[in-house]
């Protein structure tokens, strides 16, 4: 008996170290993550959030969305097919362009050649022009912050003459070996009493032309005063594309004679459409401007002259 309780005592020591060994091993084994179905769950993290939508928040604008993701107004509405800039819903959801870190890193060489459907407002109302994808990078705006072409001769020109492509550049040695054609002789401008033109506002004139300086005449006025077209003519542009001029207005009259009219609050005609002698075209506002005024071009063959000379004398 006493042999028998001698051997039972280490066996029974063995048998524990050997239990306690065992568990040790399990306990280094990483237990699974499981949800309440019993199945694994992922641990990778949640995907951000795509970087090519916005939300619009109360208070956004089409105008405010576009400049702060660097894009053109134009191209924000395009993407979106939006009917009514100046009427977007708070939650809506819009495509933007990606930040520039995120964009692709293999161009594309296929040649791009669709056409977009623009919107643009005119006073309260939505027009529609079609207009071609990389049509919006002469005329329009291309400076995100800033939002608008700076001004220059040059740019007014081609914003009269948006489907115009700019005029190429020749190497002076090209230049020299060219035979130019005989210039053709230019039309007779009809004489300031045969243009018969009024007053397109009825204010005070408040500052003069000056060749190298103001390019036209400025007239004070209030807010909502209306602007009449003083002649017979054709709207070459009614938008708001050039920086330091607000929204603008631009006919073409015969004889090679533009008038311009900016700073409007609201503009009541479109581009293309024929407007005659009187009839109100905008309602005198502010815009790009630090009062309440219409600034009025009058420009011979692109050249800007002084509008007093074509005007009634008051």
């Amino acid at each position: 008996m006493k042999n028998i309780r001698s051997f039972t005592k280490p066996g029974l020591a063995f048998a524990l170290a050997a239990l306690l060994l065992l568990a040790g091993c399990a306990s280094n084994s990483p237990a699974p993550v499981s949800d309440r179905g019993g199945q694994p769950m992922s641990t990778s993290p949640t995907p951000a959030a795509p970087k090519d939508t916005y939300t619009v928040k109360s208070g956004d604008t089409v105008y405010s969305i576009a400049r702060e993701h660097k894009m053109d107004f134009r191209e924000l509405i395009a993407m979106n097919n939006i009917e009514s800039p100046d009427r977007i819903t708070p939650g809506k959801v819009l495509k933007i362009k990606p930040p520039a870190d995120q964009s692709s890193s293999v161009a594309s060489t296929a040649p791009v050649s669709t056409d977009v459907v623009v919107s643009r407002p005119i006073g309260n109302d939505p027009v529609i022009e079609k207009r071609p994808l990389g049509a919006n990078t002469d005329a329009l705006k291309r400076e995100p912050k800033a939002g608008k072409e700076a001004y220059s001769d040059q740019a007014l020109a081609q914003a009269q003459n948006p489907g115009q492509p700019k005029p190429a550049v020749v190497p002076a040695s090209a230049a020299a070996t060219e035979v130019k054609p005989e210039p053709k002789p230019a039309e007779a401008a009809p004489a300031s009493e045969d243009l018969a033109w009024i007053w397109p506002a009825g204010g005070k004139v408040i500052t003069q032309f000056s060749e190298g300086g103001n390019k036209g005449i400025d007239i004070a006025g209030k807010m909502g005063d209306q602007v009449v077209a003083v002649g017979d003519g054709r709207v070459t542009n009614a938008n708001n594309a050039l920086r330091g001029y607000g929204y603008l207005i631009v006919i073409k009259h015969s004889g090679n004679f533009i008038t311009v009219y900016a700073h409007n609050s609201k503009l009541l005609v479109k581009d293309g459409q024929t407007v005659t002698k009187g009839q109100k075209i905008a309602e005198m506002g502010n815009t790009d401007a630090d009062q309440v005024k219409l600034h009025f071009e009058v420009r011979q063959q692109g050249k800007p002259v002084d509008p007093l000379q074509y005007l009634p004398k008051r």
